[in-house]
């Protein structure tokens, strides 16, 4: 695809990168080739920063690894943290009464056995029961989940943002489907960030606020100064925002459809390849 926003590579000064399926593929961690473009990136004095529907603190490896001295932004958004100073930004969590609501929902007869419900609440990870998918999603995340039978004994405290897993892409594209005739954008952010993962979260929560966030208020920086890169659905708003939004090559097409760029996969390292096209070429 061809690029067709104003912006050009010397009005790059922010640049922000998802994590899984764009700096970070199978091996779960960045290839050597895309930390030296990073680093060529801010050796140039633009600012590089993490966008991740992932916990904070299964985040944080990768925002270190980047050197980025800018907030990190976790959970779509809903939590945006600066791991140099500890100081929390921002934190909006899901109300009481709408996750209880999404509770009852999963636990229908012909969903509950399904289904592996993720609860997060402090940054901590809370399920139902350890199921074969929350071992695999433990693995790669680097947490420890706590098992409580009833998730509705975690409710004394809201959580930041609710997964449910599913091997079976169609029943988690049914999920979306369905909630989203059952519940509108004003009351809850709905999203998958994988075919298998289907997300809840804050209605004002999104990556694309959390990067507008970054780049107008801390920064003083617009849109077309900002150059963002993700794989999946839960990156449209951030590439939307963005002067400069590029997609990955193994992205879903209705992700590719809305990016001024397509890159290769993260396999072949298309962040480094996107960084040398739009900033250090």
């Amino acid at each position: 695809m061809s690029l067709t926003s104003t912006s050009s590579p010397s009005a790059i000064k922010l640049l922000v990168v998802d994590i899984d399926g764009t700096i970070a593929g199978k091996a779960n961690k960045v290839s050597e080739s895309v930390k030296a473009a990073i680093a060529c990136v801010q050796s140039q004095g633009i600012q590089v920063a993490v966008a991740t529907g992932r916990m904070y603190r299964s985040a944080l490896r990768f925002h270190r690894e980047i050197a980025s001295e800018l907030p990190l932004i976790a959970y779509q958004g809903a939590w945006i943290q600066d791991p140099i100073t500890g100081k929390i930004h921002q934190h909006r969590p899901v109300t009481r009464q709408l996750t209880e609501q999404l509770l009852d929902y999963f636990e229908q007869p012909e969903l509950r056995h399904q289904l592996s419900v993720h609860f997060y609440i402090d940054d901590q990870l809370y399920v139902r029961q350890i199921t074969r998918e929350t071992k695999v999603y433990a693995k790669r995340s680097g947490i420890t989940p706590i098992e409580v039978g009833d998730l509705r004994n975690t409710l004394d405290r809201e959580p930041t943002k609710i997964l449910a897993l599913c091997d079976d892409t169609a029943i988690i594209d049914n999920l979306l489907t369905n909630l989203r005739q059952k519940y509108t954008p004003q009351e809850l952010y709905l999203t998958k960030s994988v075919a298998t993962f289907f997300e809840a979260a804050n209605p004002f929560v999104n990556k694309g606020t959390a990067v507008r966030y970054l780049a107008e208020e801390m920064l003083g920086l617009q849109p077309e100064n900002v150059m963002t890169i993700g794989d999946n659905f839960n990156d449209l708003e951030m590439l939307t925002y963005a002067g400069v939004g590029v997609a990955m090559g193994d992205a879903p097409d209705g992700v590719k459809a809305i990016a001024q760029w397509v890159a290769p996969t993260v396999e072949e390292d298309g962040v480094a390849i996107a960084i040398n096209k739009f900033i250090l070429s």
